[in-house]
Order: C-alpha cells, then structure tokens, then sequence
C-alpha cells in the first residue's frame, strides 16, 4: 500500500546537470568528470557539502572548490559550476507529480543552494514555484542545515508526512541518496529520464501517470 510518494527535485523534476558539467569541461579542456569527482569527493565535509547546508557563503565556497578541484588535477572555480545547475523543466514529471498529488501524499526532499545563489530567470522561478506548491512538505538543506544522504532527513519526510516509510516511493537522480531511504523500507527509483522514471512509477502506484498509450 503506498501512502506517499517523495521526490528530489533537481535532476527529477528538472533534467540533470551533469550534462551541463560535460559540456563546460569539453570546452574549457578540463578533466572529464572534474567536477563530479570533486563533487563526490568527502561528500559530507566538502565545499558542495557545506553551501548546500548554507554553513559557508558564496566567496568561501568559490574558493573551498577551486582548492578541493586542483587537488584532483584542476582548479574549477566555484561560481563558474553554479551557473550550470538550473537544469531545463521536465513537464511530464510535474504532470505526474500532480496526477500522483490526486491518490496519495507528496514531499520533496531537495539538496539546494542558499537563497540568490544561481542566478534564474524569471520563467524557471515561476516553474519551480509552481512545482512546489504540489508538495504537502518540502525540506530544503539550505534552510535546515542537513542534506541527503544523512539519514535524518528521510525520517524529518516520513514524520512530517506522518506515514510509515515502507509504504513511500521514493524518486532521485543519484545512487548515494537512494540507499538511506531504501534502507528505511521505502521503495526507491533511480531517476535517468522521464519516461523510464514515470514507468517506474506507474509499476510502484498502480496509477496511470502520462497520456501516452499503453498496452
């Protein structure tokens, strides 16, 4: 029996920006895979670690991730990755998300930046406002200070939702945030695109989730 369904939001709801990184190394000559190394690198004491908990400001962290990065081969500067997070929306996700919303209980558990950190348009503001007013509960790092995978926050979900986490779907787009909430009981799905994470989906609710045709 599900009773909620919890989402990531970047790389779920919006497309992954490891694309993004791939793009910016190619083009600068950089290391494949710089910035996702030095993203995984000490991943709960890093720079990523500490601005996505809002416990260093926007100087300190340019700073923390050029070092952590040179240390691995090259220097990246901080501002210039934050740029490439946004992602591109992924409407037939939010269309889930709200047929999802009709059946069962819904929260995001999103892994952010401080307020004002990556600059946006007002169009992405919009979407990501709107988006955010499906859930019945969303816990940003940034404002509570903790971030996945710690485990706490997957318990701060289930009790503000007041559900039993082995009767939650939970969706996201990396392996490491996964694992915690599998290990609570709750049923997972590693998100790679939209199609193949709503199918997914549709098999864990038994509901119906895109206009597509089905066999």
């Amino acid at each position: 029996m599900v009773e909620a369904v919890i989402w990531d939001f970047g790389g779920v709801l919006t497309t992954s920006p490891f694309e993004a990184f791939a793009r910016f190394e190619a083009n600068r000559g950089l290391p494949v895979d710089i910035i996702r190394r030095t993203n995984a690198a000490n991943h709960f004491q890093n720079a990523w670690a500490k601005f996505e908990r809002a416990e260093v400001d926007i100087e300190t962290f340019d700073k923390l991730f050029a070092a952590e990065s040179l240390a691995l081969g090259a220097e990246v500067r901080g501002r210039d990755v934050l740029p490439l997070l946004a992602g591109d929306p992924r409407p037939e996700m939010v269309e889930a998300l709200r047929r999802v919303k009709q059946h069962f209980k819904t929260g995001c558990i999103t892994n952010n930046l401080p307020a004002n950190a990556i600059g946006s348009s007002g169009g992405r503001s919009i979407y990501v406002a709107e988006t955010m007013a499906l859930f019945d509960f969303v816990i940003e790092s940034a404002k509570i200070g903790m971030r996945k995978p710690d485990p706490r926050i997957y318990r701060m979900m289930v009790e503000a939702l007041n559900v039993d986490p082995k009767n939650c779907v939970y969706l996201d787009d990396l392996g490491v945030n996964l694992k915690p909430a599998r290990d609570m009981g709750m049923t997972t799905i590693k998100v790679i695109d939209g199609p193949q994470a709503i199918r997914e989906l549709e098999a864990a609710t038994g509901l119906t989730l895109s206009d597509r045709a089905h066999a």
